[in-house]
């Protein structure tokens, strides 16, 4: 084989690219990776993290409007948004800082730049045309500089960017992506949130927090449309009660830009609204252009890069994970990817992943998280299943907490015990999550999750109850 400059290349250093470099550094593989942008990609600066930053902000300031009902007294409460804005970034510049450090200390070479692949195992790097990196951002010291590098093997993971629709084009005042929408100099008076997924969802409830007038639409039947329709509904219910207009079948007719803000005509409504400001929050497309993957012959669609086994595109030697390589669009799946491809790489052997125990979690309120099949989705798969439910106003951490709304649901066959999916929504479901993933990841059953001790008082105690409830046997309802 022909000397290359590198064992590996990685191109686009967010959650699954970073994570490939420090893992394919452990494995004593030459590694480099290669940026156009910042450090942590989308997810850590524009994404999971400094969104996380500001519902915490928010969930803050909910608390302190309830203050009286913990027995604290507070004169008066208002949100600084600003203040809002300049703690996110701050948290993700600490982190993007982080990554910088890892990369320098397992040795993994950063080449910023925008990357092109000229032929397999071959880039070329040059000036990008955004800004390499945030002025808060410091260059790891182990930078390289433009030019052309070899690889044996080459890692694509560029990840995605916002849907445009026809008509919703953002221009970054009037009509928003989660950009600019992360980074509000004030809260809008009213907002229009189109699309409710996880992005729409969490918008929405972010700004409704603020005191904006928030209708969120989506054009399936229900939101969140990824998830178990009782556990939508239930979010739906919880949105209309904090203020939200909820909108489903329901889409944009008209969008006229004016001073006033942005007048639309909604299917259904007689009349036109105006709304000062627009997020659109219909989705992310995969970031597979400009990479000279068309000259490669490297199989490419609409969903991404297409990939088999352990990332492989159709191209020997060319890899493909997290975003750019289609769904679940999710920044641990990415990571996941990344550690199976590289491993792969290093050792030639696949060892598989499963994209049904990926969890999802939605960080809105009240947070939802899920895993595995839907109710109906197992039932349209031919299961005979056992369904349990317990609600958290029967929980006794949860009412402590003054956080009672929501419930754990779990979907077992009911012939083998198989723990098919789990379904929650309510206070700090988003982290309960992952005791559901660990029981699917060991086959686990629902025999054997009927014998494990939860602590009490603890939020996991609705887990154990909701699996008792499957078989009927549930004590506290």
């Amino acid at each position: 084989m022909a000397k290359t400059d590198y064992d590996l290349i990685v191109i686009g250093a967010g959650p699954g690219g970073y994570v490939a470099a420090i893992r394919a550094a452990q494995l004593g593989l030459k590694t480099a990776i290669v940026e156009r942008e910042h450090l942590g990609g989308i997810c850590l600066n524009w994404g999971c993290i400094p969104t996380k930053a500001l519902l915490r902000s928010a969930e803050v300031l909910d608390l302190a409007r309830h203050a009286s009902e913990y027995g604290v007294d507070i004169d008066t409460v208002k949100p600084n948004v600003p203040a809002f804005v300049a703690r996110s970034r701050k948290v993700s510049a600490q982190l993007n800082g982080g990554i910088g450090h890892l990369l320098n200390k397992n040795k993994v070479d950063v080449i910023w730049g925008e990357a092109k692949l000229t032929a397999p195992g071959k880039i070329t790097v040059k000036t990008p045309t955004k800004p390499a990196v945030e002025p808060s951002h410091p260059k790891p010291r182990n930078t390289k500089e433009h030019g052309d590098y070899t690889a044996a093997n080459i890692i694509i993971a560029t990840g995605a960017r916002p849907r445009v629709l026809p008509g919703l084009e953002p221009d970054g005042d009037l009509i928003l992506t989660y950009f600019e929408a992360m980074k509000p100099e004030a809260a809008p008076k009213s907002l229009l949130v189109v699309g409710s997924g996880a992005i729409g969802a969490e918008f929405a409830s972010f700004y409704a927090a603020l005191g904006t007038k928030v209708t969120l639409v989506e054009l399936l039947p229900e939101i969140l449309p990824q998830e178990d329709p009782e556990i939508a509904k239930f979010v739906r219910t919880a949105f209309k009660k904090r203020g939200i207009e909820v909108l489903t079948n329901t889409k944009i007719d008209k969008l006229e830009r004016t001073k006033s803000g942005a007048r639309v005509n909604l299917t259904g409504l007689p009349e036109s609204q105006v709304f000062e400001k627009v997020i659109s929050a219909v989705g992310v497309v995969p970031n597979s252009e400009n990479l000279g993957l068309e000259k490669l012959r490297v199989k490419t669609s609409s969903a991404g890069i297409a990939t088999s086994g352990a990332g492989k595109t159709s191209v020997a030697g060319i890899y493909a994970i997290g975003d750019v390589a289609g769904a679940p669009m999710l920044a641990h799946k990415a990571e996941h990817e990344a550690v199976h491809c590289v491993e792969a790489i290093a050792s030639g052997i696949d060892h598989g992943i499963d994209k049904a125990h990926i969890p999802g979690c939605t960080y809105c309120q009240p947070q939802v998280a899920s895993i595995g099949l839907s109710e109906q989705a197992a039932k349209d798969a031919g299961y005979a299943i056992r369904v349990g439910r317990f609600p958290f106003n029967a929980n006794g951490k949860a009412v402590a907490l003054g956080e009672a709304a929501g419930l754990v649901k779990t979907i077992f066959d009911a012939v083998t015990g198989e723990l098919l999916g789990a379904h929650l929504v309510g206070p700090e479901v988003t982290e309960l999550i992952q005791g559901f993933a660990t029981a699917m990841g060991h086959e686990t059953t629902d025999e054997h999750l009927l014998r494990i001790i939860y602590p009490h008082p603890t939020l996991s105690e609705a887990m154990h109850e909701a699996v008792l409830d499957s078989i009927g046997r549930a004590i506290h309802i």
